[in-house]
């Protein structure tokens, strides 16, 4: 019986999941045999991440294991962990969409940011959307925890916590290294690309309309690990 065909979604996430495997390996072991071992998945993981072509040559195997090499913590401080994220669904009284188009690939997106240690979730988000777009926002309730290898992300491993917010006052203004641009739209006439292929639209929409709904939040898979 033929197997289904390997994505290159499929590759990037064996190639993190077998990378975060041998980086904590590395932290909590003391015997040089199982040093060399983890270093050797480590190599196979950079094969299959390169393999992949997400980085589009800007990265060869030896400088994706030296990236990695140079993470590894000691003891629980080095178990590898998703990073976290926080975004905004932010609507107007038009029922308009807050968007971004960021600033490093060009792809338009909520406001999100990485987590900073010392503030809640929720103030995080806050401060995020005024950095990113100049909007004051009142965080109203959380609508989904996505994980980012899920929507297609090929950079870092993450878990997203996204808030549907309300605005309260500022005006757009595009963070000038963040964003390249900035702007409200209608379900009809969102900007493209959007990021992770939009999976995330309707799910914003019925948030800013008022619609009560429970968390959004990415299913086990019948298979956990292989499918």
């Amino acid at each position: 019986m033929p197997g289904r065909p390997v994505t290159d979604v499929d590759l990037i996430r064996w190639s993190e999941a077998l990378a975060g495997i041998a980086r904590t390996g590395l932290a909590f072991t003391k015997s040089l045999y199982e040093q060399e071992r983890f270093e050797e998945v480590l190599k196979v993981a950079a094969d299959i991440r390169v393999a992949a072509g997400h980085d589009e040559g800007r990265f060869d195997e030896e400088t994706v294991i030296a990236g990695w090499m140079e993470s590894v913590g000691a003891g629980v401080a080095g178990y590898v962990t998703p990073k976290v994220a926080v975004g905004a669904i932010v609507g107007n009284e038009r029922g308009e969409l807050l968007l971004i188009q960021r600033g490093d690939s060009g792809v338009w997106l909520y406001p999100t940011g990485w987590a900073d240690i010392g503030y809640s979730p929720a103030e995080v988000v806050v401060k995020e959307v005024e950095e990113e777009a100049g909007i004051e926002v009142e965080p109203l309730r959380l609508v989904a925890v996505f994980d980012g290898l899920r929507l297609g992300a090929n950079g870092l491993p993450f878990y997203s916590l996204v808030f549907h917010c309300r605005a309260v006052g500022g005006e757009l203004k595009p963070h000038p290294l963040e964003a390249r641009d900035v702007g409200w739209f209608a379900k009809d006439a969102l900007p493209e690309p959007l990021a992770g292929g939009g999976r995330w639209r309707e799910m914003a929409f019925e948030a800013i309309g008022g619609k009560q709904m429970d968390v959004v939040f990415d299913m086990p898979r019948s298979s956990i690990w292989r499918s």
